[in-house]
């Protein structure tokens, strides 16, 4: 986690974004190798049969409901590509939902949800992740685009978050067994979201350990008291059997939640990019051509520019206008973040049991 980022904005900056995916391959045969080496293989006393049916819905469910939100911002939402695949997509969900209570083996085991403790978990991890999943989407754009960081510099400038939920987990660990695990999952999210109502106030051309540094460095804080006592709470609340199925879909609630707030945040930005930016242009008294070539490429946010033949004055005034509307967007999405932290604070207080129990009970 520490190497990537910098690693990635290396290959992004002297060499192709699409480098990047390159990474995984050796890392992927490193994780098969080790797991045919030093893995065993455990045994179950029924028989068992892959969920095929289960985990095509589920594809086919998340990826449309990813794909119609992502191009609802172009197309529009009635467009039929958009409109048809929603459509498509929450019915493959619901189907989905029918058939893992139906079928005898289950990729997700739907029972795992009616202990509190595991749903609660759960749903803090929706929404806590979701906000992280929009950040490390959209600080790169910010640093790279308006704040003119190279792509390395910018991958590095998340480093003090890593290296603090690193460093700091054997000790977050610690607060599990001497306060439970409620508190701290009360504790961490509020110290994230007063991480990212920081994120939402500088503007253009800040100094990173002035303005940045501070709000990395507690975002990093509130993660590391978060993350180690989410996790004994997901293993602790299934039983022995269904350990590993409840790690599994607490890591997939995690991705697919960094997937959505992406497409439905990423929406977010993108309108409050156009309004701000309408208006900004509004005030320039452009050419009508100008405006409709502008407008039709809204959807770049920040790599967006003024055509180059424009008075450069006017060009100045219009990139202005561009990087402040981004701004606007930015920090409208970081004070959603910083709410979705909030939400995840409220679940463990809600639904956390006071005295975390360690049997396994459901």
């Amino acid at each position: 986690m520490a190497v990537g980022p910098v690693l990635g904005g290396w290959l992004v900056e002297h060499a192709s974004w699409r480098w990047v995916f390159f990474i995984n391959f050796p890392l992927a045969a490193a994780v098969i190798a080790i797991s045919m080496w030093r893995i065993p293989e455990t045994n179950s006393t029924a028989a068992r049969r892959v969920d095929w049916a289960g985990a095509l819905l589920a594809t086919v469910g998340l990826g449309g409901v990813v794909f119609g939100f992502i191009e609802s911002t172009d197309l529009g939402w009635g467009n039929p590509l958009v409109f048809g695949t929603l459509i498509v997509a929450f019915g493959c969900l619901i189907g989905f939902a029918a058939l893992e209570i139906g079928t005898a083996f289950p990729m997700v085991p739907l029972v795992l949800f009616k202990n509190p403790s595991f749903s609660g978990a759960n749903l803090l991890t929706l929404f806590l992740y979701a906000a992280l999943g929009i950040f490390f989407f959209l600080f790169p754009l910010n640093l790279i685009q308006i704040q003119k960081y190279s792509s390395t510099s910018a991958g590095a400038a998340i480093l003090p978050l890593i290296l603090l939920v690193f460093l700091l987990s054997r000790w977050s660990g610690g607060l599990v067994a001497r306060y439970g695990a409620r508190r701290p999952l009360i504790v961490g999210p509020l110290i994230v979201a007063l991480g990212f109502v920081l994120f939402a106030i500088p503007a253009i051309a800040h100094s990173y350990w002035l303005m940045f540094f501070p709000p990395v460095v507690i975002l990093g804080f509130g993660m590391a008291v978060t993350v180690a006592p989410l996790t004994t709470v997901v293993m602790n609340s299934a039983d022995q059997e269904h350990v590993g199925t409840a790690s599994g879909i607490n890591n997939a609630i995690a991705r697919v939640a960094g997937i959505l707030a992406i497409a439905i945040l990423g929406l977010v930005i993108v309108y409050a990019f156009r309004i701000r930016l309408n208006h900004a242009l509004d005030h320039l008294a452009l050419p009508p051509a100008i405006l409709h070539d502008l407008r039709a490429h809204e959807s770049r946010l920040a790599a967006l520019e003024a055509p180059a033949n424009l008075d450069p004055n006017i060009r100045a005034a219009i990139n202005n206008s561009i990087r402040q509307a981004f701004v606007f967007g930015f920090r409208l999405v970081m004070l959603f973040c910083a709410g979705l932290s909030l939400g995840s604070a409220a679940v463990a207080w809600l639904m956390l049991p006071r005295a975390f129990m360690t049997r396994r009970v459901y």
